[in-house]
């Protein structure tokens, strides 16, 4: 393994995402596209963050830190799984998941490491099925371990080489923007409906990374996005706060509680509080000229 990574570190940089351009359109007057320092595509009249570089390069430090304590945690979790400690894995599962869940976008630009980590069962052919959820399946439905190291140990594999490709990666600026829109949609599409953790039903967790993965975005481009938008800053900024707040209703401890706790009444309010977000979040793009 140590020659694997090795082998990838020198493979070169890795670029995530495209530097998306807001091009003139077939009017001949129309005004010529511009490029600034960052290469970002931008019309004459949009506006330019000057500091993209500080801001890129503190969100890959963030990410490069959730992944060290990822592969940490997860080699405690497998632990668990080859000891066949049952109990003492399912208490690690979800906690670990999280440093996975506030940079899943990273993950999924880097190659099939979203789907070997992270697929649920009918999301690939059952012979190419691994990762968290193949393991959650035997925890919770069988109560065993059994017939789990080999994915255990492909599982630790799959997010030390994440980690490793991570070192490379140069983070452009619509990825950021794109990715706290998609860490939203990921969790309306299954976090909030209960589909991903279908058998431990820990969804919550997964709900509260993904938010708190979009608001770091957010946080890193908020000074900028109030000089150019106040009025929209201040209504992201609301947003989070609201569904930050109806979040923590439903903690337990340091964790929160069984997804089949919740009723539907509160899974229709926690929909509405992400669509009050996700819409307003989805304009930074256009704002920031990225």
């Amino acid at each position: 393994m140590k020659k694997q990574l090795a082998t990838i570190l020198l493979a070169g940089t890795l670029a995530l995402g495209g530097c998306s351009a807001n091009e003139a359109g077939s009017n001949e007057e129309a005004p010529a596209a511009t490029t600034n320092t960052n290469g970002i595509g931008a019309g004459n009249d949009a506006p330019k963050v000057e500091n993209w570089d500080a801001i890129t390069e503190e969100y890959r430090q963030f990410a490069i830190s959730q992944a060290d304590t990822f592969v940490i945690e997860t080699d405690k979790f497998v632990k668990a799984v080859k000891d066949g400690d049952v109990e003492g894995a399912k208490a690690l599962y979800a906690p670990t998941r999280m440093y996975f869940e506030r940079i899943e976008p990273i993950a999924e630009a880097l190659g099939d490491f979203d789907p070997n980590i992270d697929a649920r069962e009918n999301d690939v052919e059952d012979k190419d099925w691994r990762g968290f959820h193949r393991i959650e399946k035997s925890l919770w439905e069988q109560g065993s371990t059994e017939g789990m190291d080999e994915y255990a140990d492909r599982l630790l594999q799959d997010v030390q080489l994440l980690r490793a490709l991570m070192e490379t990666v140069e983070v452009k600026p619509a990825m950021l923007v794109t990715g706290a829109v998609e860490l939203l949609n990921e969790v309306s599409s299954s976090k909030v409906t209960g589909e991903e953790e279908r058998y431990s039903h820990t969804d919550l967790y997964d709900f509260a990374a993904n938010v708190e993965g979009a608001k770091k975005i957010y946080e890193l481009v908020q000074t900028e996005l109030a000089d150019h938008d106040a009025e929209l800053n201040k209504q992201i900024g609301d947003a989070f706060a609201n569904l930050e707040a109806s979040l923590a209703t439903y903690k337990n401890g340091e964790g929160y509680v069984s997804y089949l706790d919740l009723k539907q009444e509160d899974t229709k309010k926690l929909s509405q509080l992400l669509d009050a977000l996700a819409e307003p979040l989805s304009q930074m793009g256009s704002i920031l000229g990225a």
